[in-house]
C-alpha cells in the first residue's frame, strides 16, 4: 500500500510542475520550438494564451514546463550564462545545470527548460541534467510524450519543414493531454 501512495505522490508532485508541452525539432540545420498556451492552476484553467517559448538573440531558442515564475527565472539565468560562455549553447546549459543543481535558492526551481539553436538541441533540469536527444526531437511536459511521439511519426514519414512538425504535434497533444491547449506557439531558425 505504501508504493501506491508514493507513485500516486510522485504523479501529483510531476503534474503540478509540469502543465504544459514544449517541443522541439532540429532538421537539416533548422530548428523549430513551440508551446501550447494553456496555464492551469490545480484543476482550474487561468490562461489560454500564455508564451512559454522565446528567442534568445538571433540564434538561441528557449522553452520551459513548470512554474511560470520559475521558467522566467531560468530564461534569465541561461540568457546570462550564453552571454559568459560566448554563445555556446552546450557552455552555457552546463554552467546552468550545475548553479541549478548547487545553488540553495535554485535548486528549489520547478520547471524544466528546453534550449536549441540549429546544431544543439537540449534539456535541462534541476538535478543537473543535460541531456541532447539523438534524434534532435525534444517534448516536455504533461503532453510531450504525446507531442514526441508525433514529431517523431512525422519526421519519419513525411517532408514537413521543422515548423510543421512542431505546430501538427502539439495539434495532436492537445487533442490526448487536458493540460495542453491548441493555442500555439511556435519559434524557427
Amino acid at each position: 500500500m505504501a508504493w501506491t501512495h508514493r507513485a500516486v505522490d510522485c504523479q501529483v508532485e510531476m503534474a503540478r510542475t509540469s502543465h504544459t508541452t514544449v517541443l522541439a525539432v532540429l532538421r537539416d540545420g533548422r530548428a523549430a520550438m513551440g508551446s501550447d498556451g494553456q496555464v492551469t492552476l490545480g484543476q482550474t484553467v487561468l490562461k489560454h494564451g500564455a508564451s512559454k517559448v522565446r528567442r534568445i538573440g538571433d540564434d538561441v531558442l528557449a522553452g520551459f514546463a513548470g512554474s511560470a515564475a520559475d521558467g522566467l527565472t531560468l530564461f534569465e539565468r541561461f540568457e546570462a550564462k550564453l552571454g559568459e560562455h560566448r554563445g555556446s549553447l552546450p557552455r552555457a546549459a552546463v554552467a546552468l545545470a550545475k548553479d541549478w543543481r548547487t545553488d540553495r535558492t535554485l535548486r528549489r526551481l520547478e520547471a524544466v527548460l528546453v534550449v536549441c539553436n540549429r546544431e544543439h538541441l537540449l534539456i535541462l533540469s534541476g538535478s543537473g541534467d543535460v541531456v541532447e536527444p539523438d534524434d534532435g526531437v525534444a517534448g516536455v511536459g504533461s503532453g510531450g510524450p504525446y507531442a514526441l511521439a508525433a514529431a517523431r511519426a512525422l519526421l519519419r514519414h513525411t517532408d514537413l519543414p521543422v515548423e510543421a512538425v512542431v505546430r501538427e504535434a502539439l495539434r495532436i497533444a492537445a487533442e490526448i493531454c487536458v493540460y495542453t491547449n491548441d493555442r500555439i506557439v511556435v519559434e524557427t531558425l
